[in-house]
């Protein structure tokens, strides 16, 4: 077994947890995009700097517990008297889920003072979705953090309506070093007609180019992923799925495998092959959130032994 690279410091992940409450069947999931990331990143022993912030309620002990219980810094974890911890409620008419993102909640009121003490000396990445800047607090506080922070940016793009615009959002990626969306958004966000496949690369690229970015990840699903840069582009395709249980969480997954391989400098191939493998490993097990160590140390392992 070859040594790894030391990585070259804490991911800092900034964003929404809260509970996707499924309405008719009386079930609730912890997660957010953010917190997904972290947790799978904490997994891989990255040790993440997650700032984000909960009710004085049941459900923000919950997220506390979870959290301690996984060995993951609450540091980051703000405590908020006057709004309740994230809800997303979930309704599913003929297997197709309608989320209601509801409004008011405790992440959408990030303290920036607390947020910028949370900061670790060493940041490797600030990494963000859309979602977290959709109320003015917390979108004032990314911007500090995103001010005062010397380092890369990876933005995850995730269009809920009604909660973002193309001029905020474009605020956001413009001068990012990565980004991350799948292609329905490119397709939303493209100045021209996207109907082809050729045409999705090439709209993906405007956007690159339009934006300053300099590496575009785009997911398609059951497709695959490609990656874009000024040198290229990079295609694969996930392995096969077999005993699918869910496919809750599976961006999430393939995002944080993106972070720990350009932390580790991993070639963008390499990137794209192991985020769509373990994103499809996730899908094999039900929910967004894994609380087994040997399940990501058994993926570090083969990763390190390629």
């Amino acid at each position: 077994m070859r040594e790894e690279r030391l990585p070259r410091g804490r991911p800092v992940i900034f964003g929404e947890v809260l509970f996707d409450c499924f309405e008719k069947q009386g079930t609730s999931l912890l997660g957010g995009a953010p917190f997904n990331v972290a947790w799978h990143l904490q997994g891989f022993g990255l040790e993440p700097v997650f700032i984000s912030r909960i009710g004085d309620d049941e459900r923000g002990r919950q997220v506390r517990r979870a959290m301690a219980r996984w060995g993951m810094s609450t540091g980051g974890l703000q405590i908020d008297s006057r709004h309740p911890t994230g809800e997303v409620r979930i309704t599913l008419e003929a297997g197709q889920p309608t989320f209601s993102i509801l409004p008011d909640r405790a992440y959408d009121f990030i303290d920036d003072a607390e947020a910028l003490s949370a900061i670790p000396e060493r940041p490797a990445l600030l990494y963000h979705g859309s979602l977290a800047a959709r109320h003015t607090i917390s979108a004032a506080t990314l911007d500090l953090l995103r001010e005062h922070m010397a380092a890369p940016l990876f933005v995850d793009v995730n269009l809920r309506a009604p909660w973002w615009d193309r001029q905020t959002l474009a605020r956001h990626l413009t001068g990012c070093r990565w980004v991350k969306l799948n292609g329905d958004e490119v397709v939303q966000l493209a100045t021209g007609p996207v109907l082809e496949d050729h045409e999705l690369q090439e709209g993906a690229d405007a956007l690159r180019l339009e934006f300053g970015i300099e590496t575009l990840i785009v997911t398609l699903g059951e497709e695959g992923a490609f990656i874009l840069d000024r040198k290229g582009v990079w295609r694969d395709h996930p392995p096969p799925v077999t005993d699918l249980a869910d496919t809750v969480g599976a961006g999430d997954a393939f995002s944080a495998v993106c972070i720990l391989g350009l932390i580790y400098d991993w070639s963008l191939p390499q990137i794209l092959h192991r985020a769509l493998g373990f994103a499809a490993e996730v899908c094999r097990v039900r929910g967004a959130t894994i609380a087994d160590e040997d399940f990501y140390q058994t993926r570090m392992n083969s990763w390190i032994d390629e």
